[in-house]
């Protein structure tokens, strides 16, 4: 119950598919999911395996919650060796996809091999074909949508595709569902390509059934009163979006500006969901139409979004008239304030490229901003450039190099290597502001001394959604620390990091964190699975998770030398705001963090951290 107990395996290579069961032992000490799929992408493939090459194996899985009618519950994720980092990569992914898997009576599939030729995989219920991709082969994501509804005669299809980014193989192309919304990080997408696989297609008449649906059904109710009356969830996500943060995050002085030169951004209300609702342009219309819901959610954080007919991106371009998936503070700050541009439609038409195309709108702006200070101290010229001005704050280079990036042509193709291989390429690695070679998103580490730490020590790259420390220190929730202290970090980064295993293993979205705790969790996920779920059991497949992620990157080649942050970010201290004069504590915290995680001081899990945790 919770779990349909089938997985499908797929062989590109030799183009079969077939269902095998489900193995209820790692089911149970995994969860689902991140934790469930990261467990087999372990047990069946060397660590050491090339990301693009046919050896790499990935898998789209369900959490137990998938399906049900638990708020949120309509997550899944990617799990595969990503190529922008070399690590274990996983990609969480909202919308209504992940739904229609466990409709169609699938927890996971695994992804073999390599097809010959460019393939879709088609799954009706219990019936799953590759079929011809030639058609598609070059298309975008959203006429990879169309067509395959249209060719299927079936509007109700859900389709999780790449775009030409992924097959281009941009090392930060992402997986889109449901034409905007993404597994978006570490270069999941360009496994996609390389494998030769245009898209999966789903279609499911059947239902998720649960152990004790009394139960379950009582836990759901209470957990969406929490969620409804909390000031975050009930209000401030669905009024604003994420994009609440921008000014909040610019006023506490740990907004990244300018390839992280600055901790403060001049521009910032300009991009903010503020000035999204404010009317602009001459025909006096928002940039923001609605907001909007992923499968079985009470909070609809969403947005959908339109650029002004008027602005010069898409003046002549008709195609882009449309409404789509409006900005999200991660993607407005990497297109904005990481590289000066305070344009709020140059800023939309960028993040629908990156919708349309499959780019993971954080690294590409992020790649973008380290572009801009090597093109301003002159590492970069004109003619590498192909004549790109790639200056902080303009909006016209922005949108160019989108394009570009897409298409993987002219310096789009250098641009689609990611920060750190661009940075290394023209002799300046220290202007990378990656961790194990992927871009941290859009918190200082000077400022929120929290995040240093976890992007130092995340499994697939600086990320915030492995331990969202931010919670704590800028929002109060579940109890204020101050950012600007080292003390406690270490234990409030672990705790958090292990508690959104869990939660990513579950089926439900890491936002509602911001009103539930496990307290809150725990009785959903024991109502929908069969035996006893308690908070203590959470946090131990939580921890279970991390250290079975931390074995697979020590394996791949990974030691904790890459447990580390940009020089600038250690050496230079933040000019501005509240953490004027810090650098990242990062030297004091990683030790203790070591410590709290019960590994030795190379950073290797002890036997009996192992032993404990059935490692």
């Amino acid at each position: 119950m919770g779990w349909t107990g089938k997985v499908l395996r797929v062989d590109l290579t030799k183009g079969t598919c077939a269902p095998e069961d489900l193995n209820r032992e790692w089911a149970d000490q995994y969860m689902g999911q991140r934790g469930l799929a990261s467990k087999y992408l372990a047990e069946e493939m060397d660590p050491k395996t090339d990301p693009l090459s046919p050896d790499n194996k990935m898998i789209f899985a369900t959490g137990p919650l998938t399906g049900t009618c638990a708020s949120t519950g309509g997550r899944y994720s990617v799990i595969t060796k990503g190529p922008l980092t070399g690590a274990i990569a996983c990609s969480n992914s909202g919308g209504y996809w992940g739904a229609e898997l466990k409709f169609a009576g699938w927890d996971m599939i695994i992804l073999e091999g390599k097809s010959k030729k460019p393939v879709y995989l088609c799954i009706t219920d219990d019936k799953a074909e590759l079929l011809d991709a030639s058609e598609i082969w070059g298309k975008s994501v959203w006429d990879t949508d169309a067509w395959i509804k249209t060719r299927h005669q079936d509007p109700q299809m859900h389709v999780s595709g790449i775009g030409i980014a992924g097959e281009n193989g941009v090392l930060f192309s992402c997986i889109i569902n449901d034409l905007h919304r993404a597994a978006g990080r570490s270069g999941v997408g360009a496994v996609m390509g390389s494998k030769n696989l245009k898209a999966i297609a789903v279609r499911g008449t059947g239902g998720v059934k649960v152990d004790d649906f009394p139960a379950f059904l009582a836990a759901t109710s209470a957990a969406k009163e929490v969620l409804a009356g909390n000031a975050v969830t009930g209000e401030g996500l669905p009024t604003f979006g994420t994009q609440v943060l921008m000014n909040v995050i610019n006023e506490a002085g740990a907004l990244p500006t300018r390839n992280t030169r600055d901790v403060q951004f001049d521009g910032a209300h300009d991009i903010s969901a503020e000035a999204m609702a404010e009317p602009s342009g001459k025909n006096g219309k928002p940039n923001l139409l609605a907001n909007q819901a992923c499968f079985g959610c009470t909070i609809a954080c969403g947005r959908i979004s339109k650029v002004n007919e008027e602005h010069y991106t898409v003046q002549n371009k008709p195609e882009y008239w449309h409404a789509s998936g409006g900005l999200e503070y991660e993607a407005a700050w990497a297109l904005g304030a990481a590289t000066g541009v305070n344009d709020l439609d140059a800023l939309t038409y960028a993040n629908f490229i990156c919708n349309e195309q499959g780019i993971d709108p954080i690294s590409f702006g992020a790649t973008v901003g380290a572009a801009m200070e090597m093109y301003e101290d002159g590492t970069l010229t004109d003619k590498d450039t192909g004549g790109l001005k790639l200056k902080f704050g303009s909006a016209e280079a922005l949108t160019t190099a989108v394009e570009l990036t897409g298409k993987a042509e002219g310096f789009g193709a250098e641009l689609g290597l990611g920060s750190k291989r661009l940075c290394d390429k023209y002799g300046k690695p220290e202007l990378s502001m990656t961790v194990k070679g992927q871009e941290f998103p859009a918190y200082d580490p000077r400022g929120i001394q929290g995040m240093g730490l976890t992007y130092a020590t995340s499994n697939r790259g600086a990320c915030h959604l492995r331990s969202y420390t931010v919670s704590s220190e800028i929002l109060g929730i579940p109890e204020k620390t101050d950012p600007l202290v080292t003390d406690g970090k270490a234990d409030l980064v672990k705790a958090f990091q292990d508690a959104t295993a869990a939660v990513d293993s579950s089926g439900l979205c890491v936002f509602t964190t911001f009103a539930w705790t496990l307290e809150d969790i725990a009785p959903q996920v024991d109502g929908a699975l069969p035996g006893n779920w308690s908070v203590d059991k959470l946090l131990e497949v939580g921890e279970r998770i991390w250290n079975l992620e931390r074995q697979f990157n020590l394996q791949a080649g990974f030691t904790a030398k890459d447990d580390n942050l940009p020089k600038r970010l250690l050496k230079d201290a933040a000019k501005t705001g509240p953490a004027k004069g810090l650098v990242s504590g990062l030297k004091k915290m990683l030790p203790e963090y070591y410590a709290a995680r019960g590994w030795t001081k190379e950073g290797v899990p002890t036997n009996e951290t192992l032993s404990r945790l059935a490692l």
